[in-house]
């Protein structure tokens, strides 16, 4: 008989698949505590041959530590995680992504900034 994973065992081996990157860019996602708000910074990229997001005004890899530092070229914000959205998806002419799965992404995480922000515990982008 086979065991139930647990919810964290399912999130877990979801997170080991394979995604493509959103030519559109991608977003750095963290809590400004004084104000009490989600925010998130976005940084253009292209994908190159390999399937990896590069400067798209260099072509060099961008790396996920330890690389110099970038421009966001926007920055998004709000209360909640459907404020956040509302902003992001609704408010903006020109929306900075272009995958769905990006999207829900992005709705995950905020939702989970919102619980850390109002639960007071460290929040660290998945």
């Amino acid at each position: 008989m086979k065991t139930a994973l647990s919810l964290t065992d399912i999130d877990n081996e979801l997170s080991k698949r394979n995604i493509q990157l959103d030519p559109d860019g991608y977003f750095i996602i963290y809590l400004n505590r004084k104000d009490g708000l989600i925010c998130a910074d976005h940084y253009t990229n292209a994908i190159n041959e390999q399937g990896l997001a590069v400067d798209p005004d260099t072509g060099e890899v961008i790396a996920c530590k330890g690389s110099k530092p970038r421009m966001a070229t926007q920055t998004f914000s709000g209360r909640t995680a459907k404020e956040i959205c509302v902003n992001l998806l609704e408010k903006t002419k020109l929306i900075p992504l272009s995958m769905l799965d990006h999207a829900a992404y992005l709705g995950r995480e905020f939702m989970r900034a919102e619980l850390c922000l109002k639960s007071g515990e460290e929040y660290i982008q998945d």
